[in-house]
Parts: structure tokens; C-alpha cells; sequence
């Protein structure tokens, strides 16, 4: 996720303090990883810099002074242009679960057991979040979904991998 699209983007909505953004950003995007506040100021301060915002008032606080920021005309191009943009679909071939999978073959350890210890992990997760969707709104929902349909996959990638654990050890060892 591009937090500086996001952040840009919350800003369409009228000025608002870096606590203000981080504090919508993490109601609405955030529930699993939230923002950290410096994370918040050092993307407002590039945000500046690049001419996306303007600071659009500076007022004093109990600490130090909070600045308002304002999206600018380019900020609103550049996150129109950010939301035309198809995302890349990520096809994982990378993947950890695979790394381990052949790992534990290349080193005679148990994968099978690897395996399904990974899938009761999987289906606690699931398990998790299915009950998060039925408690949820709408966005929590949807994305619940995204993460289930996600660990769905990987955990029909897991089924195949075990029915062909003895070819693929085969192969690794050769």
C-alpha cells in the first residue's frame, strides 16, 4: 500500500493534523498494522517537499506547535493518477511456505509434518478472521474476504504440495 497516496488521498476530504490522518489511517487501513507516528511526519514532510500538500495552518499545542496540512491541485492529480493505475498482481513465486517446503526436503527433515502444522495455522487464521467478517461492517468484510480467499490459496497450494511431496523430494535430491 502507498501510505503517501493514502494519506494524500484522506486529505481530499479537508486540512487535517498528522494525528488526525493517523488516526483515520488506522480506522480505515490500519487494524492489523498500524501507522507509527513518525511514520505519519516523515511521509507528510516528503509529501511537502514534493509539492502534494501545504502546510495550511501552523497552531499552538501542548507541545509542539501542530501543523495543518492541505492537499494541493498536484496532490489531487497524483493520487487520481495513483487510483487509474492497475496494481501489479503479485504472483508470489518467492514464497516462504515453498522455501520451507523444499528446505526441509534438501535436509531429510519431516516436510509432511511442516506441511500441516503451516495448514493448522492457516485454518486457526481463517477461523479468526471469519469470525472478525461476521462482527464487522462492510469494509471489514471485504477486507476479511481478501485475506481469506488469500489464505484459501494457500492452503490449496499445501494440499498439492503433500500429494506431491514424494516427487518433489525426488527432484530436490537429484
Amino acid at each position: 500500500m502507498s501510505i503517501g497516496h493514502t494519506l494524500l488521498g484522506l486529505l481530499e476530504s479537508g486540512p487535517r493534523h498528522g494525528y488526525d490522518l493517523k488516526r483515520t489511517f488506522d480506522d480505515k487501513f490500519g487494524h492489523d498494522r498500524p501507522l507509527h507516528y513518525g511514520q505519519v511526519y516523515s511521509t507528510m514532510s516528503r509529501l511537502l517537499k514534493n509539492g502534494l500538500v501545504e502546510v495550511d495552518a501552523i497552531e499552538p499545542g501542548s507541545g509542539p506547535e501542530r501543523k495543518r496540512y492541505a492537499i494541493t491541485d498536484a496532490g489531487i492529480t497524483d493520487v487520481e493518477q495513483w487510483l487509474a493505475q492497475p496494481e501489479k498482481p503479485e504472483p508470489y513465486l518467492q514464497s516462504t511456505l515453498y522455501t520451507k517446503v523444499v528446505l526441509a526436503l534438501l535436509t531429510g527433515r519431516d516436510a509432511t509434518h511442516l506441511i500441516d502444522t503451516q495448514r493448522t495455522e492457516h485454518m486457526r487464521m481463517m477461523r479468526a478472521l471469519t469470525t472478525r467478517k461476521r462482527r464487522g461492517n462492510l469494509a471489514d468484510q471485504l477486507i476479511c474476504d481478501h485475506a481469506l480467499f488469500h489464505l484459501e490459496a494457500d492452503v490449496r497450494w499445501l494440499e498439492v504440495a503433500a500429494a506431491r511431496l514424494d516427487k518433489l523430494a525426488t527432484e530436490v535430491r537429484a
